[in-house]
């Protein structure tokens, strides 16, 4: 008697891996995410949004314990973002660390923006989402400070890949209203590597020039040497000052991260040293007609 044949077993369906499964944040708005253009309407992802997007996020995570400790001290923060450009990162940061109904305090996240048509597109997008607590304003740093629009107490000033001196005009700011953090990433500096290129040494003249004779090596001091000189300014207004980087080099060249959290005074001993180093660094380098820009 034959015996009938066995039922083959069927092969196990696996799923496919969540695409973006690791680059969203838990709980993230995909709804939001396709109003900012980083999600397709059919919420895919590109390569380049994917970058975008692991940045801000990774950037979250380190303005995140600055809003905890403020709201355990009872302060409703107050967030700038200078320089907001399409406002993603003050959107994303508002999702994730405003929206939800444990955060009902009173803070909100603001946007400075120069160019109008930014500025009126982030505020009817804030309008649609009902996003409260975001507000918009359009001007330059100084029109910034004297804006009535914005909360006299500013608690952290941000900017994500703020262009050439976008970024100090974002230290600016934060000064200028006594921000207790700043979360800075700088990009594409050019404004001191422009002074050094006056004082190369073609002839060898200086050892000291050989840091920076070659254009790719001016470029790439004289963005080290804007940041370094970032630093000593926060630090003599009072800052701690932390360096670290933002996200893996696979994602992104300008990869620097500056935090700055409020300490002392300018009058500080540690302030003074710091003004003392920074002073002493602009004229080894002959680089005293910067002055102004980091010791206003």
């Amino acid at each position: 008697m034959s015996k009938s044949p066995k039922k083959a077993t069927p092969s196990p369906v696996l799923s496919k891996p969540d695409p973006l499964a690791d680059v969203l944040r838990e709980g993230q708005s995909i709804a939001l995410l396709k109003h900012l253009h980083i999600l397709t309407v059919d919420g895919k992802l590109n390569q380049d949004t994917r970058r975008k997007l692991k940045q801000v996020n990774h950037l979250l995570r380190f303005i995140e314990p600055c809003i905890a400790r403020l709201r355990a001290d009872g302060i409703a923060p107050n967030i700038v973002d200078h320089g907001a450009g399409k406002s993603y990162l003050g959107f994303l940061l508002y999702d994730a660390l405003f929206q939800s109904q444990k955060h009902t305090d009173t803070g909100a996240v603001w946007g400075i923006e120069n160019r109008a048509e930014l500025v009126h597109t982030s505020r009817a997008l804030a309008a649609t989402l009902g996003f409260e607590r975001m507000g918009f304003v359009q001007g330059d740093t100084a029109q910034a400070l004297a804006s009535p629009e914005l909360p006299q107490q500013v608690h952290i000033v941000t900017a994500l890949h703020a262009c050439n001196t976008a970024t100090d005009d974002a230290i600016a700011f934060g000064l200028g209203k006594g921000a207790q953090y700043m979360v800075l990433v700088p990009c594409c500096q050019a404004e001191v590597a422009s002074f050094l290129r006056l004082h190369s040494s073609p002839n060898g003249a200086s050892a000291l020039g050989e840091l920076w004779r070659r254009p790719l090596h001016t470029r790439e001091f004289g963005s080290q040497l804007t940041n370094v000189l970032r630093c000593l300014q926060l630090e003599a207004a009072g800052y701690q000052v932390t360096v670290t980087e933002l996200v893996g080099w696979e994602h992104s060249m300008k990869n620097e991260l500056i935090l700055a959290k409020k300490v002392g005074s300018a009058s500080s001993k540690a302030a003074l040293a710091a003004r003392t180093q920074l002073l002493a660094l602009l004229d080894d380098l002959q680089l005293s007609g910067l002055q102004a820009r980091f010791l206003p």
